[in-house]
């Protein structure tokens, strides 16, 4: 897709579960955040997909080595988007919608898609469910909790 002459930039918004895929070596997971390094997308995180990841990610390989993919992802080309109003109504109506299926950081990501028109890549396969923006489901191969 191009527009006189540029060729636009697919966009993408990471989960955290595909966070946690990557660096658990998934190549699947791996192509997005290849995307990102090579150029050839803009890539998003929500900071509440952040947080998600940082304490399941803790839970599992320790404080430390937590913090040390936090600041692997901060220094990425990978966009890491904060909470402000106008993000945070989106979720919360997203919330009041889907109050028994989504979690609040399932919302935000949802709307961060929406916000910037990026499709969403997750593990959860009830974010592909509700179908309120596009997105790729990433199925795990194997048994994978970090919940």
């Amino acid at each position: 897709m191009s527009r006189g002459g540029w060729r636009l930039k697919e966009k993408y918004i990471l989960d955290a579960g595909v966070l946690a895929l990557y660096f658990a070596g998934d190549r699947n997971a791996k192509k997005y955040v290849d995307k990102a390094y090579s150029g050839k997308a803009k890539v998003f995180i929500s900071e509440l997909n952040m947080a998600e990841f940082i304490y399941n990610y803790a839970r599992v390989f320790g404080w430390s080595s937590a913090l040390a993919r936090n600041d692997l992802l901060r220094n990425s080309p990978m966009e890491i988007v904060g909470v402000y109003e106008d993000l945070t109504l989106k979720a919360s109506k997203l919330k009041l919608k889907y109050y028994d299926t989504l979690s609040l950081a399932d919302c935000y990501l949802i709307a961060t898609a929406k916000t910037f028109k990026a499709t969403i890549v997750t593990t959860d396969s009830r974010i592909r469910y509700v179908n309120e923006a596009p997105t790729v489901l990433i199925k795990l191969k194997q048994p994978y909790t970090m919940n």
